[in-house]
Formats: structure tokens, sequence, C-alpha cells
């Protein structure tokens, strides 16, 4: 089985592509070959060894799907790919308007509808989470900045700013709010969101959707170490079926299909959840789920390929991961050979 995957920039801010690989590698049962699709080439996974068979250069899709679409399936004459992962928010609306095509050339996906990519979408996500009953903070869509003067009063002091695909920026006052709209407007352009502040711990789970309402599996995490960027650099499995029901509930109301990460914080004051966010992909923290007994990346390739796999019922709690920089060392040679050749 030839198997591509794109996200290998595993940097301060990583993507899920090179977790996934591990993953997907650790299985007893996987015979066959990775292939890296990778957008620059200074993506770290590029040079970690026993990861990728080859790597290949791809467009954006934002350059177009139809130059996408001509690059891969160049690729896939040479490699045969049978299933393609792509682990990126930025990506997945373009993957999902592309299946049927790389689905006629033979490569299967499973990924989640452009519907369902909507439903969870930033500026979509309290209408869905209050008419199915779920708690979610109060927030406010922002698409220009006139709309920053529109923030009602009974937001109160910090509040978070948050881009439509990344980053989020925690504002004490009017200005900060003023400087993170800007900020993040000219990167990922509009809308920005601006949510209540909601003072708790903050919790995750990575789950798999076979697309029809079932769960596959879910594991849930509590951050034990966060950076100044908000990600979790260190992580423990912990055991709350309240976490678990309500994540299943989410599943089951969106029909996901496809691997997630549901972020949620829980209230110091009332105790209770609230979705944050849903990630319409693995998670950067994946690796834990199979070292928990939950192999989700594993499970999703199988369910790709059509196989008919029973949900998983346990998995390890007190499990923790925690996340390491290391330099890897590679010579001019190799980089000249992804840079101009756009293959390694």
């Amino acid at each position: 089985m030839n198997i591509a995957v794109t996200g290998l920039n595993a940097t301060d801010n990583p993507g899920p592509g090179i977790p996934v690989i591990r993953s997907i590698k650790a299985h007893p049962d996987f015979n066959g070959n990775i292939i890296g699709l990778i957008y620059d080439s200074l993506e770290p996974g590029i040079y970690m060894e026993e990861m990728a068979n080859k790597c290949y250069l791809i467009p954006y899709p934002s350059s177009g799907l139809d130059m996408l679409l001509e690059r891969i399936s160049a690729i896939h004459e040479k490699e045969k790919i049978d299933l393609i992962i792509p682990t990126l928010d930025s990506e997945l609306y373009g993957f999902a308007k592309i299946k049927d095509r790389l689905s006629e050339l033979g490569i299967k996906t499973f990924l989640p509808t452009i519907q369902q990519l909507n439903i969870r979408a930033k500026d979509n996500l309290f209408d869905f989470c209050t008419s199915h009953e779920i708690k979610v903070p109060k927030n406010i869509l922002l698409t220009s900045s006139n709309d920053i003067y529109k923030i009602p009063k009974d937001f109160k002091y910090p509040v978070v700013v948050k881009g439509i695909f990344y980053d989020a920026y925690i504002a004490n006052n009017f200005d900060e709010i003023k400087t993170a709209f800007h900020k993040m407007s000219a990167k990922w352009g509009y809308p920005i969101i601006v949510q209540e502040f909601i003072k708790g711990n903050e919790f995750n789970v990575v789950a798999l959707g076979d697309g029809t309402g079932e769960t596959i599996g879910a594991v849930p995490m509590k951050k034990l170490y966060i950076t100044d960027k908000g990600k979790g650099w260190a992580g423990i499995t912990i055991d709350d079926p309240n976490l678990l029901n309500l994540s299943k509930k989410i599943i089951s109301k969106t029909k996901w299909k496809s691997g997630m990460e549901l972020e949620y914080i829980k209230s110091e004051e009332t105790n209770e959840y609230y979705l944050l966010e849903i990630n319409p992909r693995f998670p950067a923290w994946v690796y834990l789920a199979p070292n928990a007994g939950q192999n989700l990346p594993y499970a999703l390739v199988q369910l790709a390929m059509g196989e008919t796999i029973k949900p998983f019922e346990q998995y390890d709690v007190g499990t923790i991961f925690v996340r390491a920089a290391w330099d890897l060392i590679t010579n001019l040679k190799a980089f000249e050979k992804i840079a101009i050749q756009g293959e390694i």
C-alpha cells in the first residue's frame, strides 16, 4: 500500500503529518510505503529518517485545484498512490472538492464533506452548538474594521480573538483587539472571531467518525503544558465519560467522516464543558492515541480501503506525551533535490 500524507511541517507549531505517519507505521499490519506531500523544501519531516520513503513538492490548493490535481496525477504515475491523507485545515476544502477526480485516478480518500467542513467552521460553530444544546462561548464575527466597534458591551475582558483558519490571541482591552484584528485579517482574511473568554482548564479529544454518525474511537487528553502559541506541548489521557459522551454526540449530529480534534474548556465557574473548536483533521498529538490503545490513523486507513472495523472500546488512562525539539542534519545536495527537482 502506498499512502501519501501532507503536513510534514514539524516546527514549534507542528503539522499532524509526522504523527499520522508514525501511527500508521506503528501498526503491525502495515506493510507499504509512505509518500510525503510537501509545500516547502524546508519542512522538517522531509529530513526525518524512516518517515517518508519519498517526498514530493505540491502546489498549495490556493494556486488552483487543476494545478494541484495535475501534480498529484504526475506523482501517481510514478508511485501508484492508493490513499491520500491531507492533514492541514487550509487544504481540506481543496481536497474535498477534487476527491471524486482523485477517485477516478484510483486514489482513495476519507474526508469530511464540504457541508461538514462548513458546519464546524469557526464562523458557524456557535449556531451549530446552540441548535444542539451544546455549550459554547458567545462570539461575534468581524468582517471589517468598523465591526470592531459593534462588540457587545456584555463581552467582558479578556476576550479571545481568532483567525478563520489559525491563530488566536487573548486581548485585555480594546486596543489589543484592534492589533490582533489587523494582524490576523492581513494573514488569513475575514471573518475574524471575537469570543467570550472562559476561565478554566483545557481538554482535547482526538476522534474518528465513520461518516454515518458512529464514533470509531475517541481519546480525551488534558493539557499539561501549553506554549505561548496556545499549543499543547504535553498532555495526559484521562477518564471522563461526560467528555466522551459529548464528543460522541457531536460526531453523531455531524455524521463526521474522518479524523478530528475537539477542543474544550471546563469552566471553573460552572464546572461544565464548553466547545471551543472542531478541527477537521487529526491533531499534532495524535500519536498519543495509538500508544494509549487506539490507533485512529490506521483505522482511518482501514475505513478508506473499505474495511469494516469495530469501534474501539477502551484506552489506557494516564498515558502522557511530551513534545520535543531536536536538530536534523542534512546536506546541500539533499536540499537541492527537493528545492530544484521537486522530489527526493
